[in-house]
């Protein structure tokens, strides 16, 4: 598939089929996200696959906010990846200073591109995703026992879709680019 057939077609999906994600797929995708762009090439992304239908069930119904769809997602999902980051990577010089006045902003950024990344990868793949971020993160980080050198940052079900919907409504390039 090409970049722009892959950007124009990849859809967040919410229903999944049953069918398991096997190993050597999700390898791949990660693989291919470790070529995300990233602060100094710090690769600060990691990926924690949650295979386990009590586990995923537990964060359904345990640690999801009120109000979202998370919990049907992940129950449909027959996989999970929870998606954290090494901290104090991102927008720091050697010295353990700043190098920006974003000071660490800059591990959302890498992580926001990381996880587009592992998504297109996914979805050139023939899996479906969705990035889902209404959680309880900080008793979920415990509950996953997120390593104390790294924070959780998303969520990302991972399957085969049972449905793919059309693309939304999106702005124009008149709405999103200004020129000086």
């Amino acid at each position: 598939m090409d970049a722009q057939t892959c950007i124009l077609t990849r859809r967040s999906v919410r229903q999944f089929t049953d069918q398991p994600v096997p190993h050597e797929l999700l390898e791949d995708v990660v693989a291919l996200a470790a070529y995300a762009p990233s602060w100094k090439n710090t690769q600060i992304s990691r990926y924690l696959a949650i295979e386990d239908p009590a586990m995923r069930e537990t964060i359904a119904s345990e640690y999801c906010l009120a109000g979202a769809n998370n919990p049907a997602i992940i129950r449909s999902a027959p996989l999970l990846v929870a998606q954290t980051f090494v901290k104090n990577r991102c927008g720091y010089e050697r010295d353990g200073s700043f190098t920006t006045d974003r000071e660490d902003g800059w591990q959302y950024y890498d992580c926001g591109i990381a996880a587009q990344t592992f998504c297109l990868a996914a979805h050139d793949l023939g899996l479906a995703t969705v990035i889902m971020g209404v959680f309880d993160r900080k008793r979920l980080q415990e509950y996953l026992q997120v390593p104390e050198d790294q924070e959780l940052m998303a969520l990302i079900a991972v399957g085969y879709p049972a449905q793919v919907g059309g693309a939304p409504k999106r702005k124009g390039v008149d709405v999103l680019l200004s020129w000086k």
